[in-house]
C-alpha cells in the first residue's frame, strides 16, 4: 500500500514541476536565437535615432594617447568610398549615415565620461588598449589632484575620413571638427594648462572597429589622434 502512495507522490511532484516550468516560461519567455540585437549608439538600417545635439560636454586634454590602427601593413582602401563599399559587401546592413550619427553620440559620451573619470561608462565603448590608456590618464589625474575642464562650444562637423575592411573587421575613422575651451586646474584651482576663456578650433580623428559577423551593431573606439 505504501508503494502506491509513493508512486502517487511522484506523480504529484512531477505535475507541480511541470506547472512551475510553464509559469516561468510564460513570465521570462524563451530564447529562439532570432532575438533582435540591443539598440546602441550605432543603429542599423531601419533603426531611427534622434539627431545628436551640440550640448556642452567635457573633452579629453591634448595629451590624449593615440594608437595606430588598423594594423600597420594592412591593405588600405584607395578612398573612403571604396572602403565603405568593402564594408557594405561584408555587412549589407551597414549604413554610413547612421554610423556617423552613432559616432557623434559616442564622441560626446566618451569624452564626458573621461573628464569625469567614469571608467564604468568607458569600459564597454573602448577597445582594451584604449581603455587602459584612458584609465591610466584618469588615475594619474586623480593622483596629482588635477581636474580637466573641456567645453565643447560647437561641433562643426563629423565626417568619415577613412574606411577599410581588414579580414572580418571593419575600421572607420571619423574626423571631428569642433570649437572647444580646454583647461587643466590644480587642486587649488589654479590653471596649469590651457586657457579657460579662449575658444580653439580642434580637429580630432577617432577610429572605430567592429567585427562584421557580429550581431551587435555597436563599434569600439580603437584609436584617437588630434591634428
Amino acid at each position: 500500500m505504501s508503494d502506491g502512495f509513493q508512486y502517487f507522490d511522484i506523480i504529484i511532484f512531477a505535475m507541480i514541476a511541470a506547472f512551475l516550468v510553464l509559469r516561468l516560461r510564460s513570465v521570462l519567455g524563451r530564447r529562439t536565437g532570432a532575438e533582435k540585437p540591443r539598440d546602441g549608439l550605432f543603429p542599423r538600417v531601419g533603426v531611427k535615432r534622434d539627431a545628436a545635439t551640440d550640448n556642452v560636454v567635457n573633452l579629453p586634454d591634448p595629451s590624449h594617447p593615440r594608437e595606430d590602427l588598423p594594423p600597420q601593413g594592412a591593405p588600405r582602401a584607395a578612398t573612403p568610398a571604396a572602403g565603405l563599399a568593402q564594408i557594405r559587401t561584408a555587412d549589407p546592413a551597414f549604413d554610413p549615415g547612421a554610423f556617423v550619427q552613432g559616432a557623434r553620440g559616442a564622441f560626446e559620451i566618451i569624452v564626458n565620461a573621461f573628464a569625469h573619470g567614469d571608467t564604468a561608462t568607458l569600459r564597454p565603448l573602448l577597445s582594451d588598449e584604449v581603455y587602459e590608456r584612458f584609465a591610466e590618464a584618469i588615475r594619474h589625474r586623480a593622483e596629482v589632484k588635477e581636474t580637466l575642464e573641456t567645453q565643447l562650444v560647437a561641433m562643426k562637423s563629423a565626417d568619415i575620413d577613412e574606411a577599410q575592411l581588414n579580414g572580418r573587421t571593419a575600421f572607420v575613422t571619423v574626423k571631428f571638427v569642433s570649437d572647444q575651451i580646454n583647461a587643466t586646474r590644480a587642486a587649488d584651482g589654479k590653471v596649469v594648462e590651457g586657457e579657460p576663456e579662449h575658444i580653439v578650433e580642434k580637429t580630432d580623428f577617432w577610429s572605430f572597429a567592429r567585427n562584421t559577423r557580429s550581431q551587435d551593431p555597436n563599434w569600439l573606439l580603437v584609436a584617437t589622434r588630434s591634428a
